[in-house]
C-alpha cells in the first residue's frame, strides 16, 4: 500500500474528526508541550474504552470543525475553535469528565532540565553527598553552591534554589543536574478547558462538590434578597422578608393605637402586665432558696449537741 498524499491525509483526518464530533458531546482540550510519542501512546492505552485522544495541527482541526458545522448545522462545536491555540490536542470522552481528567493527570514522565526550557517549577538541589570527585567542584562554584570534600567526594552542605519557576534553564544548571542525575521536571497532558455539549468552562469547575454548589447558590440568593429589599422590589427570595417586615409595621401600629386584632392582643396584654407571663419556675427557685437556709440551720442544730457533750464531761472555761 503506497503512502497517502497530503490531500488524502486531510480528507481522512476530516472524516475522522467529523465522526468524533457526531458521536461525542464532551471534549477535554489538553496542552501537550514536551509530551513524547511513547508517552502519548501510553495515555491512549490508559484511556481506551470511553475516551479517544486526537492530536493534529490547529489549522486542520479548525477546518474540520467548520466543515462539520456547515454540513450538520450544529454551531455548538464552533466554541472549540478559539480554544485551539498552541500545542493542544482533543480528548473525546463519554465518561465522567472529572474521572477522565484525573486519569489523564496520572500519566506524567520525569524529564531532564534541558537548556533553554522554561522551568515549570522551582528546582531545589538537596544537601548530601553527590558522589562526584573533587575535580567537579568548579560546577558548584559557578552556581554558588556551598560544598565540602567528604571522603574524597563532593558534598553539598545546604539546599540551594538552583532555578526559579518561569526562568529559562542555563547551560551550567542543566550540566549540574545531569551530573547529579536529577530529572526535576515532569510532563504530561494538562487539561486546559472543558467542552460539554456547547458549554465551555475551566477544569476547576469539575472539582466542585454538591456542597460547594449549594453554598454558592445560597450566597447568590442572599445577594438577590438583599438587593430586592434595598430597592423594595418583590422577588420570590425576598417575599418572606417583605411579609415579615410588613407584619412588624402593622403590629407596631396596633401597639401604638387602640386598634387591635387577634394576633396583636397577646402582645398588648404582655406590654400592659408582663407579670402575667412570668415563668412558673420562679416560685420553685424561691422555694429552693428558702430551703437552703433551713438546711443550714439543721446543720447548725446537729453540731450543737457536740458542744453540749463537752459540757457533760465536766469541762468549762471557768473551771
Amino acid at each position: 500500500m503506497g503512502k497517502l498524499s497530503k490531500a488524502d491525509k486531510k480528507i481522512a483526518y476530516d472524516a475522522k474528526l467529523c465522526q468524533l464530533l457526531d458521536e461525542y458531546t464532551q471534549v477535554l482540550i489538553v496542552a501537550a508541550d514536551n509530551v513524547g510519542s511513547n508517552q502519548l501512546q501510553n495515555i491512549r492505552k490508559g484511556l481506551r474504552g470511553d475516551s479517544i485522544v486526537l492530536m493534529g495541527k490547529n489549522t486542520m482541526m479548525k477546518r474540520s470543525i467548520r466543515i462539520h458545522s456547515d454540513n450538520t448545522g450544529n454551531k455548538a462545536f464552533l466554541n472549540l475553535i478559539p480554544l485551539l491555540v498552541g500545542n493542544v490536542g482533543l480528548i473525546f470522552t463519554k465518561g465522567d469528565l472529572k474521572e477522565v481528567s484525573e486519569e489523564v493527570a496520572k500519566y506524567k514522565v520525569g524529564a531532564p532540565a534541558r537548556v533553554g526550557l522554561v522551568a515549570p517549577i522551582d528546582v531545589i538541589v538537596p544537601p548530601g553527598n553527590t558522589g562526584l570527585d573533587p575535580s567537579q567542584t568548579s560546577f558548584f562554584q559557578v552556581l554558588n553552591i556551598p560544598t565540602k570534600i567528604n571522603k574524597g567526594t563532593v558534598e553539598i552542605i545546604t539546599p540551594v534554589e538552583l532555578i526559579k519557576k518561569g526562568e529559562k534553564v542555563g547551560s551550567s544548571e542543566a550540566a549540574l543536574l545531569s551530573k547529579l542525575g536529577i530529572r526535576p521536571f515532569s510532563y504530561g497532558l494538562i487539561v486546559l478547558t472543558v467542552y460539554d455539549n456547547g458549554s465551555v468552562f475551566s477544569p476547576e469547575v469539575l472539582d466542585l462538590t454538591e456542597d460547594d454548589l449549594v453554598e454558592k447558590f445560597a450566597a447568590g440568593v442572599s445577594l438577590v434578597t438583599s438587593l430586592a429589599l434595598a430597592i423594595s422590589y418583590p422577588t420570590l427570595a425576598a417575599a418572606p422578608h417583605l411579609f415579615t417586615n410588613a407584619y412588624k409595621n402593622v403590629l407596631a401600629v396596633a401597639v401604638a393605637t387602640e386598634y387591635t386584632y387577634p394576633q396583636a392582643e397577646e402582645v398588648k396584654e404582655y406590654l400592659k402586665d408582663p407579670s402575667k407571663f412570668a415563668v412558673a419556675a420562679a416560685p420553685v427557685a424561691d422555694a429552693g432558696a428558702a430551703a437552703a437556709p433551713a438546711a443550714a440551720k439543721e446543720e447548725e442544730k446537729k453540731e450543737e449537741p457536740a458542744e453540749e457533750s463537752d459540757d457533760d464531761m465536766g469541762f468549762s472555761l471557768f473551771d
